[in-house]
């Protein structure tokens, strides 16, 4: 039932941010607009039984969160999925890999060129697993505004969706609880 009201959510978000306005309805268009559709996810819950593990797995609710989030993802053509170099985020990442046959790309995001990552990824639709800092930064930079604040502890059900249409970005956030 998520996944049905997610792929229901996307695809209003797509129709809302594709339409055209009134007054480019007389004029030709000569080029397909050029569309990038980046997700950005948190990783899920991870394993806290030992508070000095740096790079805890995830814990069973953890599991099972990833999973859903490979069913969320699974109407959704991806090209790309991209996780920072930690245990939490590769195995949030990895259903959805696994699933779509798609290797994931690590990726630093202290030293991310957002210029450069959106050129590389443009006209692809990308899958982002990070952390509860990192990912609303790395929204925020993609928009080129400061939007939203570090996630809570406990938000592990986030969905950013950011569409890049000709050069300007459009945002949403989701809930998938």
């Amino acid at each position: 039932m998520r996944t049905i009201k997610l792929f229901i959510a996307v695809a209003f978000i797509a129709i809302t941010l594709g339409s055209c306005n009134d007054s480019n309805k007389d004029m030709e268009i000569n080029e397909d607009p050029v569309i990038s559709t980046f997700y950005f996810i948190r990783h899920a819950e991870k394993d806290r039984t030992d508070p000095e593990n740096k790079d805890p797995e995830l814990n069973q609710d953890g599991l099972g969160r990833a999973i859903k989030w490979a069913e969320v993802f699974d109407p959704i053509n991806l090209d790309a999925v991209y996780s920072t170099n930690y245990e939490r985020t590769s195995m949030t990442a990895a259903p959805v890999s696994v699933k779509k046959n798609i290797p994931i790309k690590y990726y630093d995001p202290s030293s991310v060129d957002i210029e450069a990552f959106k050129t590389s990824n443009e006209r692809l639709n990308v899958l982002v697993v990070g952390h509860s800092n990192t990912t609303p930064d790395f929204v925020n930079k993609m928009l080129g505004i400061e939007k939203y604040q570090a996630m809570d502890d406990d938000d592990n059900s986030s969905l950013f969706i950011v569409r890049i249409i000709d050069g300007e970005a459009t945002d949403i956030r989701l809930r998938m609880d």
